[in-house]
């Protein structure tokens, strides 16, 4: 079907594929290699296989060339399969060189000679290259299945060798001979229909494929079929091979022709070449033999040494080693150059023994005119170098002199015929044996770095033992430096298993050497990976300073270790490294005790506690600052330097940061102070005048589980800093007891707490911003923690007097400003918060109620800012627990006898409102706001309002809405109200605050229309100030429900006519705001009118007309030059929630 042309370049051989008309009449040769190659390929993916070009093309036989010698045909089996007879190698044209062809690929085929479409060419080489790429990879595949099986079926060297002696034992089938005659049985099954058997013979061998001969082995050429190999086994004369005793050598003419073994020996055409071949299967039978049976004697040799040991154990007879000695320990082999092998024949061969003998001393003579290098390369490692045994051994070892009389020269020469491999490094540790720790030491120091490298990285950990087994007791010092870099340089990237494993290690090996050599073995080679490019190898550093810091020399801690820590913590930028730094600090203030290096601990603090990354503040409150704390409680410190510092840099912070407070800094310094409560309260009780009192006798007291705050972590535990728990529950009953009956004379520590920090506290408390919520959140959890840790009795004698020294509620104070003016600083919300809410039974309750309370009537009374009820109310409004509290405080404030209380309550109802669940809403709130709706007073009545809107912005209860709506539309739209300006400029801001966080329907139907009726009722007002007034909050108002959607009937009916009212206010009181305002108008416009021309309807929010360059740059430059309040910009770009 198609032509098809061998494979010229890579053996030479003829085309089988073309006829014989065919190749004559071509001009020149066709690329039929090229062609049978694409239609094999073709047919292989349409599943229609040949099988004549499967066998060609799968034997790589086919494209191989025995280098220096000719082409040669292809087989009979190849040329009978192809359907023609062989023909000559085609001739190579234009004296064009010979390609050297590839071993068995079809890199050698030159398709452009054949080539009569030079367009095809090139796919034509693509598709030989694919074909060879496919081929190499199945013939990887199966020459590592058949490597691997071959080294697991290899017969012993003392069998093979007892098969060689013993003709009528029969050696064992080779794994690649049993899968060749495996193929060639199917074959002959399947060409003499013996299907079924066939089929059966290859379900019994499924591990082998007999569609493919590639599979029986690399490069292995098929043999002829088994008949051919039948008929052609008469044409040989096999002789039984004489057997020759183990001390006769046999000469070349004694090698009788044999029967090749298939599969090892390729088949060739003439009987020059088989001849040759088999001469080669003989010498290699020889060499196999003699070297089994060198083995068998240097067995035997070992086996007499340990007997004669044994024999000699109680007699110490030194050791004689000479040339001679050594004789018997190694048999004779072959002679490395001239492959030759040597023997001494027996008495009968006195001519041939002569002739063996001069030929060993012109051997030797030549040996000795080698140069020295030479003779090291081929001298064996014998005993007389290396001793097997220690000066300490119990028994010395002899070995028998053999009784002959051969020179010391002829024995030096016979031994440099054993071929051993003892000029390479392998060789020289294979040929050592270790017989004490110290040489198994050294042995391990010299072969482990080699070893490492060829370590999976995945499995490295396994060798950790194993190095630091050697780096322990290794006796060089720079051999032991070697080991603990390769130990630090084990894993590229260690994970934290790993490295905690190497961790683990270091540790146990500095348990093991002590702190000198940590010290000097160690250190080094964490201070070389400290600015590594990888963060897991300097992660491992940090650690390592932690782990290693109790088995260091404790100058070494406090100097080399510190400052390695502290390089790392400033210079490393990466989280993870700064927080084991971090960790390993603590670790090493836990074990410092140089007084000197407590104010580099203190820097150290602060920078920790300023770093940028909270993984690393979160580690300092958890490790740093309590081991820290713990040594400055040591050194006494912590009262007299360390809390003191702190508090003066708050105060610092405070007296710069009038126009400006740094949070972040006040943050920093006062977190500090609250992790450093544990500890104060553990100096306190350790300092007590009880202490000496407290021993654990009998039932201890338990510890009720609320009674101290959750601490951050163990360290902040107050029980570990004092030891146990049972210690600390003893502790605080004593001090309980203490604190109630014998008060606190001569207890030091707990006065400096009373008379020094506390006051110092409340007066930093008094100067803080009160409008700053963050400020005022930090120090109330500063002081719930400081109350809660020192007890109910200490809060409520030692710090609750102060604060109401301090604050001084009296209904004689209301008129006074002097005794006023603590009460609008931030004092008022921290107590609220942060004293009076540490405890909540029902006396505490009452306690913060009453206070409350009567903050709310002296400020409404005297007429003082609301910021501090406000603050306090807020903060504590986030806790839903205290709602009910909040409502009691405020309808004490509704059913108050003076509107300025009633007023305060109203306004304090809008802060309360947020997070307070529609329940209590309905019932405690809405009531109330209604009775304050009603009041006689109209400014009780405006200050509901706010209220109302905040109610219209958070409940979704549809009856609750409509009652506030009817409210406020009683507000709107009563006769009494027409003239009450300030009612009308609340209801607009409110509306500007919830109208685009309100319900759609509540704003399109109710907001949006009364702002215009505002706006048109504003144009007729005659008064210019109140004019202005109304219309700059309409502004706000209208600019913060822009960003809602407005639906085009609300926009032309309401919105665009409300603008336009105030567009009329503004020309005449602020042409600014008009300018503005008329820009908005006109983006209003142009969107009403795409919305009808080109989308649908909603689809775009009057926001969106904003966002265009030249409104964007009018709109803010305008509004840069505006003198409005901040929350009118605000509101501009509120979107709804």
């Amino acid at each position: 079907r198609c032509k098809m042309a061998a494979a010229e370049g890579g053996g030479g051989s003829v085309n089988p594929f073309l006829s014989d008309s065919e190749e004559d009449e071509s001009e020149e040769p066709r690329p039929g290699g090229g062609g049978a190659l694409e239609l094999h390929t073709e047919l292989l993916e349409c599943g229609r296989e040949l099988p004549r070009l499967r066998d060609y093309f799968s034997n790589p036989g086919n494209f191989e060339r025995q280098s220096g010698t000719p082409p040669a045909a292809p087989g009979p089996a190849f040329s009978t399969a192809m359907g023609g007879p062989c023909k000559e190698p085609l001739p190579r044209g234009g004296g064009q060189e010979d390609r050297a062809g590839s071993i068995s690929t079809l890199d050698s085929l030159d398709f452009a000679r054949y080539s009569d479409d030079g367009n095809r060419e090139t796919d034509e080489r693509v598709a030989v290259l694919e074909f060879e790429l496919r081929k190499a990879k199945e013939t990887i595949q199966a020459l590592r299945a058949n490597l691997t099986q071959a080294a697991e079926n290899e017969v012993p060297l003392q069998e093979r060798k007892n098969y060689k002696s013993s003709p009528e034992i029969q050696e064992p089938i080779k794994p690649l001979e049993k899968r060749a005659l495996n193929f060639l049985v199917n074959e002959f099954l399947l060409k003499n229909s013996y299907k079924l058997t066939s089929i059966t013979f290859s379900d019994e061998n499924d591990d082998q494929d007999f569609e493919l001969w590639d599979d029986v082995g690399l490069n292995i050429p098929k043999p002829p079929d088994l008949l051919q190999l039948y008929r052609d086994f008469g044409n040989h004369q096999v002789t039984a091979k004489n057997v020759v005793d183990v001390a006769v050598g046999v000469e070349e003419d004694e090698l009788e022709v044999t029967t090749p073994v298939l599969g090892n020996i390729p088949v060739f055409n003439t009987t020059q070449s088989i001849e040759q071949c088999l001469v080669v299967q003989k010498l290699e039978d020889q060499i196999s033999a003699l070297n089994s049976e060198k083995w068998s004697l240097m067995e035997q040799i070992r086996r007499l040494e340990s007997e004669i040991d044994f024999f000699k154990r109680d007699f110490a007879v030194p050791v004689v080693y000479d040339v001679q000695t050594s004789l018997d320990q190694v048999p004779l082999t072959v002679l490395e150059d001239n492959a030759q092998y040597l023997d001494i024949k027996s008495s009968e061969n006195d001519d041939k023994l002569g002739k063996t003998e001069e030929l060993i001393l012109s051997t030797s003579t030549e040996e000795e005119s080698r140069t020295p290098k030479d003779d090291a390369l081929n001298s064996l490692p014998s005993k007389e170098k290396m001793p097997s045994c220690s000066p300490s051994s119990k028994a010395a070892v002899h070995f028998d002199k053999p009784n002959r009389k051969l020179s010391p020269a002829f024995h030096q020469a016979l031994l440099s015929f054993c071929r051993m491999s003892a000029d390479s490094r392998l060789g020289s540790e294979v040929s050592r044996i270790a017989d004490s720790e110290k040489s198994v030491m050294l042995m391990l120091g010299r072969c482990l770095p080699h070893i490492v490298p060829n370590v999976l990285l995945a499995k490295r950990e396994e060798l950790i033992p194993l190095i630091l087994c050697t780096a322990c007791l290794h006796p060089e010092s720079k051999e032991r430096d070697q080991l603990l870099h390769i130990l630090f340089n084990l894993i590229k990237r260690p994970d934290d298993e790993q490295r905690q494993m190497i961790l683990t290690g270091c540790v146990a090996f500095a348990r093991h050497v002590g702190p000198t050599r940590v010290e000097a073995e160690l250190l080094p080679q964490c201070w070389e990976q400290i600015n590594h490019k990888y963060p897991e190898r300097r992660l491992l550093v940090a650690e390592s300073c932690g782990a290693l810091a109790p088995y260091l020399p404790k100058e070494i801690r406090s100097s080399l270790v510190l400052s390695m820590l502290q390089q790392m913590l400033m210079e490393d930028k990466a989280d993870l490294v700064r927080e084991a730094v971090i960790k390993s600090l603590g670790i090493i203030m836990g074990y410092i005790d140089d007084p000197d290096k407590y104010q580099q601990g203190f820097e150290l603090l602060l920078s920790a506690l300023g770093d940028p990354s909270e993984r690393v503040v979160s580690a300092t409150h958890q490790v740093f600052l309590p081991a820290y704390a713990a040594w400055t409680t040591e050194l006494g410190n912590l009262q007299s330097h360390l809390i003191p510092t702190l508090l003066n840099k708050i105060e610092k912070l405070l007296r710069e940061g009038e126009h400006g407070l740094d949070e972040h800094k006040l943050h920093l310094y006062l977190s500090a102070l609250q992790s450093l409560i544990p500890s104060l309260f553990s100096l306190v009780l350790q300092n007590a005048p009880f202490t000496s009192k407290a021993k654990l006798q009998g039932d201890v007291p338990q510890i009720e589980v609320t009674r101290f705050p959750r601490p951050a972590s163990p360290l902040q535990d107050v029980a570990t800093i004092v030891g146990s728990r049972e210690q600390l529950a003893v502790l605080l009953q004593l001090y309980d007891y203490q604190l109630e009956h014998e008060g606190t004379t001569g207890w030091e520590t707990l006065l400096w707490v009373v008379n020094q920090l506390l006051p110092q506290l409340i007066e930093i408390v008094g100067k803080i911003n009160v409008a700053s919520t963050a400020c005022v959140h930090e120090f109330s959890r500063f002081f719930w923690r400081l109350c809660r840790t020192f007890g109910k009795i200490f809060t409520n004698t030692k710090v609750k007097p102060q604060f109401q020294e301090i604050l001084r509620l009296s209904e004689e104070n209301i008129d006074s400003t002097a005794g006023n003016g603590v009460l609008t600083k931030a004092t008022v919300p921290i107590y609220a918060t942060g004293v009076l809410t540490c405890y909540i039974q029902e006396e505490d309750r009452k306690l913060l109620v009453g206070f409350l309370e009567d903050v709310m009537t002296m400020l409404s009374l005297s007429h003082a800012p609301l910021d501090s009820l406000k603050a306090s109310f807020v903060e504590l409004g986030a806790n839903p627990a205290y709602h009910e509290l909040l409502l009691t405080v405020l309808w004490y404030g509704v059913v108050h006898t003076s509107a300025l209380v009633r007023c305060t309550a109203a306004r304090m109802f809008e802060l309360t409102l947020r997070g307070m669940s529609e329940a209590l809403v309905d019932k405690r709130v809405a009531p109330a706001l209604v009775t304050l709706s009603s009041d006689p007073e109209f400014s009780v009545r405006i200050a509901t309002i706010p209220a109302f809107g905040t109610i219209m912005e958070t409940v979704t209860q549809r009856e609750l809405l409509e009652r506030v709506k009817m409210q406020l539309a009683s507000f709107l739209e009563d006769p009494q109200y027409q003239d009450q300006h300030s009612l009308q400029t609340e209801i607009i801001k409110t509306f500007g605050r919830v109208g685009p966080n309100a319900e759609p329907r509540f704003r399109d139907e109710f907001v949006i229309p009364h702002l215009l009726k505002l706006a048109l009722v504003n144009n007729q007002q005659s008064v210019d100030s109140k004019r202005l007034d109304i219309a700059t909050h309409l502004f706000e108002a209208y600019s913060a429900l822009s960003c809602c959607f407005i639906s085009e009937d609300l926009m032309v009916n309401h919105f665009l006519p409300g603008l336009r009212c105030l567009r009329i206010d503004m020309e005449h009181l602020s042409p600014e705001h008009e300018v503005i305002l008329s820009s908005m108008i006109k983006e209003c416009e142009q969107k009403v009118e795409n919305k009808t021309v080109q989308e649908p309807p909603g689809s775009m929010s009057i926001a969106a007309s904003l966002v265009s360059e030249d409104t964007k740059t009018k709109f803010l430059n305008k509004m840069g030059q505006l003198t409005t309040s901040g929350a009118m910009l605000a509101n501009v770009f509120q979107r709804k929630k």
